[in-house]
């Protein structure tokens, strides 16, 4: 999203106050969405909660946890209705809209409203006043990837942002020119070319989803996986039926972790090869730097000089990539690679001319017009409805039929201090009050005859955890939620400081089985939860 020219921002499933702009790289990200409502435009929050983010915007709205994708149809529907769609110069690049159309045509207000919890004329507001805003950008983040309709949300917020001509266009979603491009030539969209050994779920563009992990270590026959190598990952907290996926990792025949601490996962691995700390390496954002906000270079030298022996991670998986072959590693280092690449870009930089700019390179603001140029579909055309995205829609519209559930949906989220599991062993991050609690709405607290810090036991097909209890008014009603990264309370953990401070894992109880069918990805948001007091 072009945070510093856009009249009005639209954020669903983001927390950008708390995350630091996430998939979209800027620095001090609020004081930039300040800066939008200083200029007279408006930002507008969808959440199930209340967030920090929310608090600053002009506009929150309650939605239901999964219903994401409804509230998107929706607004669509109002724009083409009332003929508000306006896609300029992408009209002759694109194809599928008329499709877009039709089907959203078929998702009646008044049905999208009794799901989403949003009023029809809610919807109505929010789709005019995007649509009369000089420039606008609607921005998703896990909120609405990781549900059971995820893939389609994603979709639906680029068709917004594509029919509505805020695609490509200073103010609306833009396309950065990196010093370093890790897109290049790719192109096209890859998925379900093959498909995992147990459930058969997709791949996705080379990946399989991580809900798979587990089943694919714990269910024999050919195929199964017996050796893991986990690179500064956390998965018995970070995937769904972590308590699963441990269990698992126990039966293994080897297990590496290259990590510095002894964790909830690596506890569990035969060899554990530590890499030198943040601080002792050299960095370059290959990744976050081509979704920033500005066309920016930044390279970051080693603050001190590891101890001798100590290895980087590409020096310890050199190493092993050498042991297993039996031959000498050999080629560039990450270094040289990083120069060549420099220099192979649009700015033609060395990395030693990177070096000489300590607080970077800036090379300008996001330039518009990078279509079809930078599209990576065969024929440079716009596909704004994929036969793939306008098959599941079907799976969409049946929800609507169906009874709605009315058991609690958990949801997680995101603290300041808090970057997912890493940082709970730093006592100046975790001291103070205690941010590892399960956030309840009033009426639902009574319901249930819970108050304010009292012990609640949380349950779900996948198991229970206990931990006290957050009444506030900042939830949905018929939502709760507990922060994700915590639970740091098993045996043989040793991080002293996240053990005093070790919470509950809000993945023990995700489920595995729960995933979003297009993509295979785990349907983490949305969980159906019972909640009791405890004892």
């Amino acid at each position: 999203p072009d945070l510093d020219r856009t009249s009005h921002l639209l954020i669903l499933g983001a927390n950008p106050a708390v995350s630091n702009g996430s998939l979209m790289t800027a620095g001090n990200t609020m004081e930039r969405i300040r800066a939008i409502q200083r200029r007279g435009g408006r930002v507008v929050v969808v959440d199930p909660r209340r967030t920090e983010t929310a608090e600053k915007a002009d506009q929150h709205v309650f939605i239901r946890p999964e219903s994401d994708a409804l509230f998107l149809l929706g607004i669509l529907r109002v724009l083409f209705d009332e003929g508000l769609t306006k896609p300029g110069r992408l009209t002759e690049m694109m194809t599928g809209m008329e499709e877009v159309r039709t089907l959203s045509a078929s998702f009646r207000l008044e049905q999208v409203s009794e799901r989403t919890g949003i009023s029809v004329a809610a919807i109505q507001a929010i789709a005019r006043d995007f649509a009369a805003a000089d420039s606008a950008v609607c921005y998703g983040r896990v909120g609405v990837s990781m549900q059971e309709f995820g893939a389609l949300s994603c979709w639906l917020i680029n068709v917004l942002n594509v029919v509505t001509g805020n695609f490509d266009r200073a103010g609306g979603a833009m396309f950065p020119t990196p010093a370093v491009d890790p897109v290049g030539g790719r192109g096209g969209l890859r998925m379900g070319r093959w498909h995992s050994r147990v459930r058969g779920l997709p791949e996705f563009h080379g990946e399989l989803p991580v809900a798979a992990l587990a089943e694919e270590m714990d269910t024999s026959g050919p195929g199964q996986i017996r050796g893991f190598v986990s690179q500064s990952g956390n998965p018995v907290l970070s995937t769904p039926n972590g308590a699963r996926l441990d269990k698992a990792l126990a039966t293994l025949d080897l297990m590496v972790s290259i990590d510095m601490f002894r964790n909830a996962t690596s506890r569990r691995a035969h060899y554990i090869l530590p890499p030198v700390g943040a601080l002792e390496r050299d960095h370059y954002g290959l990744f976050l730097l081509p979704i920033a906000v500005r066309n920016f270079a930044k390279y970051s030298a080693p603050m001190f000089d590891a101890p001798e022996g100590a290895k980087q991670d590409w020096e310890i998986l050199r190493g092993l990539a050498s042991a297993i072959s039996g031959k000498a590693a050999t080629g560039p280092t990450p270094r040289q690679s990083l120069d060549a690449m420099l220099k192979a870009g649009p700015y033609g930089v060395s990395l030693a001319e990177l070096e000489s700019h300590p607080s970077g390179m800036d090379f300008g603001e996001l330039q518009a017009g990078r279509f079809p140029e930078r599209l990576r579909t065969p024929d440079k055309i716009i596909d704004c409805a994929p036969e793939e995205f306008l098959a599941d829609l079907k799976r969409l519209a049946e929800t609507l039929e169906a009874p709605r559930d009315h058991r609690l949906k958990l949801i997680g989220r995101r603290h300041v201090r808090s970057n997912n599991s890493w940082l709970h062993n730093s006592a100046r991050l975790v001291k103070g009050k205690d941010r590892c609690t399960l956030m309840i709405h009033p009426e639902d607290a009574r319901a249930r005859n819970l108050g304010d810090g009292s012990l609640a036991e949380v349950s779900s097909r996948s198991g229970s955890v206990r931990l006290s209890v957050e009444v506030t008014d900042d939830m949905m009603p018929g939502t709760v939620s507990i922060p994700h990264g915590w639970g740091h309370n098993l045996p043989g953990v040793k991080m002293g400081v996240a053990q005093a401070h070790a919470g509950v894992s809000i993945n023990d109880l995700t489920d595995e089985r729960a995933i979003d069918p297009l993509s295979g990805n785990a349907a983490l948001s949305g969980v159906q939860v019972e909640v009791r007091p405890a004892g």
